[in-house]
């Protein structure tokens, strides 16, 4: 089986992240640089809920014809599960095992399955960067997109700590801004 260049992008983001977020520790991880902004704290708690959501999804997209998910109101996820009062080790460690099993998840796709195009699809609503207007959605792009998400909400917290250098560092592309 061929892996995918986005999983070992996914793991490599994991374990290259998870020593500068530990160090950022719990004071800094809780505080916000914008009160309008997610804290650190905040950001992890997101990335928990997108695996959660997109863990789920990458399942079910090989058993169902069309890649048609429902959505979350990503704010009121972090605010009702509170993750600012979440010891900071226990979110980065979540977080990081939780990664480590969806790119086992993804790896385990067959080819087949990933690729093949799905005229059917809410990707426009869902995915960080939707798939262009004239394409058919794939399972390979909406995984790949997810590990772009990822490194993105990585690059908001570790670009402003004294550890930017490890996020410089990762392979792939980190695509526009959302």
């Amino acid at each position: 089986m061929n892996r995918q260049p986005y999983v070992d992008d996914l793991l490599q983001s994991v374990e290259r992240a998870v020593p500068a977020l530990l160090a950022l520790g719990d004071e800094t991880s809780r505080r916000r640089a914008d009160p309008r902004k997610w804290s650190p704290c905040e950001v992890i708690g997101h990335l928990i809920d997108s695996a959660s959501n997109n863990h789920q999804r990458f399942v079910r997209a090989q058993f169902q014809e069309d890649l048609v998910f429902p959505g979350y109101d990503q704010d009121a996820w972090v605010r009702v599960q509170r993750y600012a009062d979440v010891p900071w080790q226990e979110l980065v460690t979540l977080r990081a095992a939780f990664n480590r099993h969806i790119a086992h998840v993804m790896e385990a796709v067959p080819a087949d399955t990933r690729n093949r195009r799905r005229p059917r699809h809410n990707l426009r609503e869902l995915a960080w960067v939707p798939p262009p207007n004239d394409e058919l959605a794939t399972l390979d792009y909406f995984m790949s997109d997810y590990v772009g998400h990822l490194r993105h909400h990585l690059r908001q917290i570790l670009d402003t700590s004294e550890h930017a250098w490890l996020v410089d560092g990762m392979t792939g592309d980190l695509g526009s801004q959302k």
